[in-house]
């Protein structure tokens, strides 16, 4: 199989659906742009123009109106935010209004079958207001589908696959996995909405991963392998809904669960894993579960203070070795795929 990069999947998602749909209609800021938000719009502007590829203004509550009302009359709307950050001004309409269309109206005025892309995390100095992963937030409100693809295959299949649901679904990227290369079938393969995928099988520990956090916990993974120390990697994919079962047969087998995400700690996606793991009777757990995320502070724009903001493959591997009571001896130093981002935002 070819193996393509996590944009030029999307951009290959993109351009499928609006060939075979004339209805879906791509809409937000640098739709244009010959970057097009790292590659993923500008080939979709080049074949199907301005009429169905809109550059906006910044407008993000009123996008979301507007992408609401089109949705009510057969447009498939897919909306793209280059920072999640700017998409807090559109929580209104998203969480208000399209989350809760179907109950409000018992499925008597139709579906809003709203596709938003955003684009998360740290790059370079992003600092407070740039850099932030907000899931925990979206998936909070219930009839929001929100989803997290870790490499270009479900990356291409998420998206295809959000524009055949009926329900608005947030899909979010982490702006380091645009570069990452993998496998992606050229036909058009969906991705499951609903489940959580093991990506690598073990014995030893549970590492339930989110986005980028799912890539370097594979590099975190093989390197113990090394050392006699088997990880099972979850992906978790689906943040809402959350797949329970995959995340509890895992624990179950392992008895030991570090959860890895790409937001704050508190009062995060983390936190719900585990209350799960913490609700279920007969796991036999042999050491409590840790969560690894953001400090509790926002994040700084220094360099020094960064690196120390969010967890390194050293501080995984330091927690690890504490679950498993033994010492760690690192091969070599194990590479972070956000450090290699190079903008430009």
């Amino acid at each position: 199989m070819r193996k393509i990069t996590y944009a030029q999947a999307i951009s290959e998602a993109t351009c499928i659906m609006m060939e075979a749909d004339p209805n879906v209609v791509l809409m937000g800021i640098g739709m244009d742009y010959s970057s097009g938000v790292f590659g993923t719009t500008n080939e979709a502007f080049i074949k199907f123009g301005s009429s169905r590829v809109i550059d906006t203004p910044a407008m993000e509550n009123a996008l979301t109106g507007i992408a609401i009302g089109s949705a009510t009359v057969g447009l498939k709307p897919v909306i793209v935010h280059a920072r999640n950050d700017f998409m807090l001004l559109s929580l209104d309409q998203l969480l208000n209004v399209s989350a809760k269309w179907n109950y409000m109206f018992d499925g008597n005025a139709g579906s809003l079958p709203i596709v938003t892309r955003a684009i998360i995390g740290r790059g370079w100095g992003q600092g407070a207001t740039h850099s932030q992963s907000i899931q925990s937030i979206l998936a909070h409100f219930p009839g929001l589908r929100v989803v997290m693809p870790s490499n270009p295959a479900d990356a291409k299949g998420m998206l295809l696959s959000a524009w055949k649901c009926l329900d608005p679904i947030v899909i979010l990227e982490h702006r380091s996995l645009f570069s990452i290369e993998g496998e992606v079938d050229e036909g058009m393969e969906f991705t499951d909405l609903d489940s959580a995928k093991v990506v690598r099988q073990g014995e030893d520990i549970t590492i339930v991963a989110t986005s980028v956090c799912v890539y370097e916990s594979l590099l975190i993974a093989s390197e113990l392998s090394n050392l006699g120390i088997s990880v099972e990697v979850v992906d978790l994919r689906i943040i809402q809904p959350i797949d329970r079962s995959t995340i509890l047969d895992s624990v179950k087998k392992t008895g030991r669960l570090l959860i890895y995400d790409t937001s704050w700690v508190n009062f995060g996606v983390g936190a719900e894993i585990a209350a799960i793991v913490a609700e279920t009777d007969s796991l036999n757990l042999k050491t409590p579960v840790v969560r690894m995320g953001q400090l509790g502070v926002p994040a700084p724009v220094s360099k020094p203070l960064e690196d120390q903001h969010y967890p390194t493959s050293k501080s995984v591997l330091d927690i690890i070795q504490r679950m498993m009571s033994r010492e760690i001896a690192v091969i070599r130093t194990i590479p972070s795929v956000t450090r290699s981002f190079q903008g430009p935002y």
